[in-house]
This record gives C-alpha cells, structure tokens and sequence, in this order.
C-alpha cells in the first residue's frame, strides 16, 4: 500500500508539471507571432490611407481621418474700417504685416484733395497662425464696418500634388539611370524625349505645390480703410444716434454748400463785371441819343 500510494503521488506530480509547460509553450507560441483572436486592430498612419485590420486576418480600405492641425487650408477674407486719416491708417497696417511676418500684395490710395477724404486699399499676405492676433491690432485703427472671412480645405489636393510629385521623381531618376547604360542612338533619343516630357510635368507640379503651399501658409486679407464721409450710413437707433446722425447730415450739407459757393463764385464775380459794363454801355447810348436829339 505504500508503494501503490507514493507511485499515484509521484504520477500526478508529473501529470501536473506536463500540463503547467505545454501551457506555457502555447502562451510563447502565442505572442512569438501565433494569430490571436482578440489582438488589438492594427490602424495606419493618421492622414494615410491604407488597410485597417481587426487581428482575424480580414479588414477594410480607407482613409483614416487626420488631425486638424495636418489640414491644408486657404484662408481670405476683407475688412472695413473708417479712419481719420486713411494713408496714416496705412502705414500702421503695414507695420503690423511686416511685424507678423508677412509682406504687402498690392497698395492703392486716393490721398485726400479738398472735399475728396481719401481712401486706402490693401491686400496683405499674413501667416495663417498669426492671423487671428494681426487681425485684432488692424481693428484697432479705428471703427470697424465689416469683416468676412472664408476658408477652402485643399488638402487633398495637396497630398495628391504631393503623390504625383514623388512618383515623378523617382520615374525621373530610373530615366536618367537608363539613359546612362542606353548602348544605342535609338535609345537614347527614346529616353530623352521621355526624360525631358517626364521632367517638364514634375516642374509644373512643382510650381503647382509651392503656389498651393503658399496660399495656405499665407491668408489673404484684403483692407479696405475710409473715412466717416466714406463709411456705410448706419440707421439711427436712438434718439442721441439720430441727433447725431442729423447734425452730421447737417455739416455735410454745409460743408457741400460752401464748396458750391466757392466754385460758383468766380463766375459770379466775372458775371457781374460783365453786367456792369453793359449796364455802361447802355446807358451810354441813351445819352448820347438823347444829346443828339
């Protein structure tokens, strides 16, 4: 009986030992690169588009969406401001272009002539991350009438730009390396003409690119700046606004009365040195005829 019971002992120790090491050779076996059901899907590259797989082998074709701060996106937009002194107002909007680092596209002003206030335009190239701060110290030159600002998502395009850019290249690099070990004249001709084709749609890419590029890292903005005589009537609100309002339209109306007189008043003047000697003449005649008569 001894024996019968430590043999059993002996034999189930060794039973449990054999099922502890093929346990743990499945769970070697299992994360040595054995297919697991319940592995963690597998996702490409944000902003790529690629195979997005479930870890049971099967998966599906996609673009996987990209973070917002990967977006290509133009950006333009105007602005109105009524100012004193519109090329003063310039100025200062130039400054703080150059200071946000960005550079002026086109300038046009009307300086002020007697009645005419002047008026200012510009387009300015801001970088698209300091617009919104650049966009702040610009409405501080005076009273704002409007602002629009509008946005264009190209980053598709971009990337498809990008794509056809790459492709070209390489097909550039095994023409120039064909053209290398071409042994005969045919050849040659065949692979420069391909060369110069390939080479030319890759510059035009290219350009293509660095112009989109430049569209996003620079918004447009266009800047309207004029001044009170020049601004947008705005409706009367209250009655202080409304008697404001009216005492504006009054000075104006002065103010383009006497611009009348004074441009009337030299013909007025030589209208009345006109009368003057006919009124002369005229009189005289009238003696003369009466003496001879």
């Amino acid at each position: 009986m001894r024996r019968i019971l430590v043999t059993s002992v002996l034999l189930v120790t060794a039973l449990g030992l054999a099922g502890c090491s093929a346990s743990s050779g499945s769970s070697r076996s299992d994360s040595s690169g054995g297919s697991v059901s319940d592995a963690p899907a597998v996702a490409p590259e944000k902003g790529t588009t690629g195979t997005i797989t479930d870890g049971k082998g099967t998966g599906t074709t996609g673009t996987v969406p990209q973070p917002a701060s990967n977006r290509a996106v133009i950006t333009t937009g105007t602005i109105s401001i009524t100012v004193d002194t519109p090329s003063s107002a310039a100025e200062k909007a130039v400054g703080i272009t150059d200071a946000a680092g960005g550079h002026v596209d086109g300038r046009n002003e009307h300086p002020s002539t007697g009645g005419d206030p002047g008026t200012a335009q510009l387009v300015l190239r801001i970088p698209s991350a300091k617009l919104d701060a650049a966009l702040a110290e610009l409405q501080k030159l005076g009273r704002v009438e409007n602002v629009s600002l509008s946005t264009q998502d190209v980053t598709g395009q971009s990337q498809d730009l990008g794509a056809r850019i790459t492709a070209l290249t390489t097909s550039v690099d095994r023409l120039v390396q064909l053209m290398s070990r071409a042994t005969t004249t045919a050849d040659l001709i065949s692979i420069e003409t391909a060369l110069s084709d390939r080479q030319a749609t890759l510059e035009s890419m290219q350009a293509q690119k660095r112009g989109l590029d430049d569209q996003v890292d620079l918004a447009t903005l266009t800047v309207e700046l004029g001044t009170a005589a020049t601004a947008p009537i705005r409706t009367p609100a209250t009655f202080l606004s409304g008697l404001i309002a009216g005492w504006g339209s009054f000075v104006a109306f002065l103010s383009g009365a006497l611009v009348v007189v004074g441009v009337a008043l030299p013909w007025l003047a030589f209208a009345a040195v006109i009368a003057a000697i006919s009124v002369l003449v005229v009189r005289h005649r009238r003696v003369r005829a009466v003496r001879e008569s």
